[in-house]
């Protein structure tokens, strides 16, 4: 069962302005200026491994850290404390802003951090850079999600990859004819289900309508879904008004969503792979396909705080959570690509990795990761600024009404 989150929330805080704020450790020179175009403060990574410290305070998405509590049958939490001896504390989180600010607190060892707030973390110097060589089943996790922007600088990871999907287009079988292969049906072509479509309710759902005008109108200039200058974000946004005529509901909560369709209230939107297969369950005749211009999604990334009281065990959750065993609960559990390849083979459901496309690189390069807009254009243009994540949220609002 995948748990509802909203993964973008307040105002997103420029990279400079956290830079500016933090400071740098003595010694060696600081790591390269990653393609994010900023210097991570010099922090230390962890050289070798010890003895356990006996407990470990873990920060995450609900749903990542289980410990039977919600359902005696799912608890990958328990064994681990009995294989290592760290005893876990866990809290969970609703948003991704509520993460950080809970991380600057530095009261946890480890966080789940999804890509809008894992550079801010590590600019931040909240998070310290990872010795993956001291995480062996790091070497299982697949290639395609390491050292990406949203989980390493200049070359250096600062976590370990864990899970990712991709926000598909559902559509109702008996309602929609013939079978949708871009996300025009929702946008440009959407009157031709007037009240009968959804979409995902938060401002990074601008992303999406700028995927679809970076395909459909060049001379706008979009490269990046999250780099939009005043006049894209104009255009995405006069776009998103347009589709507003013609949305039944907008939806956060997966399991409404699934009513919704299977009501009949909704026949076409965004959705997740999990609710899919939850609407096909209950018997809404409902398929989704990823559209021709590909998609937005999401990529966890596990990290470790940089004053961890418990680094050891720190160490031994981020390898034991990246396990097949623990990846591959998780990843049922969560309604996800599990991150590594070997948690395949150990899903109750057979057909579970090939229904969410877990290794498949082909896939996952059609996927545009949930990035925080900030003014320093993500795209890496210079000569513009770029709209921040409250801009956003305030065109979202007008979007709305």
């Amino acid at each position: 069962m995948r748990i509802t989150r909203s993964l973008l929330s307040g105002t997103a805080i420029s990279l400079v302005t956290l830079l500016a704020a933090c400071g740098t450790s003595s010694g060696d020179s600081s790591p390269a200026p990653g393609a994010s175009g900023f210097t991570p403060p010099k922090i230390d990574q962890l050289q070798q491994l010890g003895a356990g410290e006996g407990a470990v305070s873990i920060l995450a998405w609900p749903g990542y850290a289980e410990n039977g509590g919600n359902d005696p049958a799912v608890d990958w939490v328990t064994p681990f404390e009995k294989q290592t001896g760290c005893k876990a504390t866990v809290k969970t989180f609703g948003t991704s802003d509520e993460a950080v600010t809970l991380m600057k607190t530095g009261g946890y060892d480890v966080i789940s951090a999804s890509g809008d707030a894992s550079l801010r973390l590590i600019a931040g110097g909240d998070v310290a850079p990872v010795n993956t060589t001291l995480i062996p089943n790091y070497a299982d996790v697949t290639g395609f999600l390491k050292d990406k922007a949203w989980n390493s600088v200049g070359g250096q990871m600062y976590g370990v990859p864990h899970g990712w999907g991709a926000n598909l287009l559902m559509y109702r079988t008996d309602k929609v004819d013939p079978a949708p292969t871009s996300w025009a049906s929702v946008f440009t072509d959407a009157a031709k289900y007037a009240g009968k479509v959804t979409a995902y309710d938060s401002p990074i759902y601008i992303a999406d309508a700028a995927l679809f005008l970076m395909n459909t109108r060049p001379e706008l200039g979009i490269k990046n879904p999250y780099a939009l200058d005043d006049k894209q974000l104009a255009a995405a946004v006069e776009l998103l008004k347009a589709q507003k005529a013609n949305i039944s509901e907008y939806w956060s909560d997966y399991l409404k969503e699934v009513q919704s369709f299977k009501s009949g209230n909704s026949v076409i939107g965004t959705t997740w792979q999990v609710i899919v297969n939850t609407a096909a369950a209950e018997k809404a005749p409902v398929k989704a396909v990823l559209p021709a211009e590909g998609s937005t999604g999401w990529s966890d990334t596990w990290m470790v705080a940089a004053k961890s009281a418990h680094p050891n065990c720190a160490y031994q959750w981020l390898n034991w959570i990246v396990g097949p065993t623990a990846n591959a609960q998780v990843a049922e559990y969560f309604g996800e690509a599990p991150a590594n390849q070997k948690a395949c083979a150990l899903t109750t459901d057979k057909n579970f990795c090939e229904t969410y496309h877990a290794g498949d690189a082909a896939y996952a390069e059609k996927i545009w990761y949930w990035s925080t807009p900030i003014p320093q254009c993500l795209d890496g243009r210079t000569d513009v600024t770029c709209t921040d994540y409250a801009a956003w949220t305030r065109a979202w609002t007008e979007i709305k009404g």
